[in-house]
């Protein structure tokens, strides 16, 4: 259903999202940070596969070891995609040296290198969410290179 009044709405509340959430990152990045590492549902689904997730590299290893079953609740799949890669994202930032959350105009969060690249590790999680590849692990051995 198409209605315009609602869209432009979406469209004006959307930009004021991002830029709220990037004003928190600048106010307050610690608390942004232990706020996007919760992953409440990938730390439960781990949890059910006996894993334990304490925010280290080796943690990112176990979790590409899991059997995916996952991809089996089509409903559930790209929430804990999305939860992945915060949460790959949340390991970088607490390991690798100058790394640090960023937020998108659009408000995604990214983490942003010592280097300046980016990572889009929301679209990392998704993508090894879904398909498995790339590994986390892998993500995590890239960046940490920088």
């Amino acid at each position: 259903m198409n209605i315009p009044f609602l869209d432009n709405w979406r469209k004006r509340q959307g930009s004021t999202q991002g830029h709220a959430l990037a004003a928190a990152v600048e106010a307050d990045p610690d608390g942004v940070a232990e706020l996007l590492a919760e992953c409440e549902l990938l730390r439960a689904r781990a949890g059910q596969q006996g894993l334990e997730l304490d925010d280290s590299p080796a943690s990112l290893s176990a979790l590409d070891q899991l059997s995916p079953r996952w991809r089996d609740d089509a409903e559930e799949l790209p929430w804990l995609g999305n939860d992945a890669g915060l949460y790959l994202g949340t390991v970088i930032v607490r390991t690798v040296p100058g790394a640090a959350w960023d937020i998108w105009p659009s408000g995604q969060p990214v983490v942003r290198l010592e280097s300046g690249r980016e990572i889009d590790v929301v679209a990392a999680g998704l993508d090894w969410a879904m398909t498995g590849s790339p590994e986390l692990s892998q993500v995590y051995g890239e960046s940490a290179e920088n």
